[in-house]
């Protein structure tokens, strides 16, 4: 019998033994997963966090392109406008050169008529009548004819080409 206590008590002792390195067993079980479990959460703030910047950057670039967005609205429309302008003020000077070239016309043929007029009378070398080199009569004539000219002041209808 003493045997078998003593065979007793190597069980007991063996069992607690066991059940000694089981709970040992259990509690590094037990620390690893809350190792795991706060390394997961750790994990999972600064995931957050990455995602919370790459956010925060994408949201920034939005601004940062919606401002150079309007800055090239505004830079269009203000060229557009000068285009605009610069195309009115070209009608206004097309308008003018035609109205010029009309009047210039009709003076060189003021010219050509007075030469045939005169019948060549005119000095050789000289244009005859005070006419200059570039058609036009340098004479008192030319003057009360000029200063009769109204301005020159394009019209609504001179626009229209």
């Amino acid at each position: 019998m003493a045997s078998s206590s003593g065979s007793g008590t190597s069980s007991g002792s063996s069992g607690f033994q066991n059940s000694g390195s089981e709970e040992d067993l259990q509690h590094l079980m037990d620390q690893r997963k809350r190792k795991r479990m706060i390394s997961n959460r750790e994990s999972a703030r600064r995931s957050r966090m990455r995602k919370q910047k790459h956010l925060d950057d994408l949201m920034a670039q939005v601004a940062q392109l919606r401002k150079e967005n309007n800055q090239i609205i505004t830079s269009m429309n203000v060229t557009t406008q000068q285009y605009l302008n610069v195309e009115a003020e070209n009608s206004v000077l097309r308008a003018q050169v035609a109205e010029l070239s009309h009047r210039l016309q009709s003076l060189n043929e003021i010219i050509e008529f007075l030469n045939v007029c005169t019948g060549g009378l005119a000095a050789e070398g000289s244009y005859g009548f005070g006419e200059s080199a570039d058609g036009f009569l340098n004479n008192s004539w030319n003057h009360l004819y000029l200063n009769q000219q109204q301005p020159l002041m394009p019209s609504a209808n001179m626009l229209h080409y």
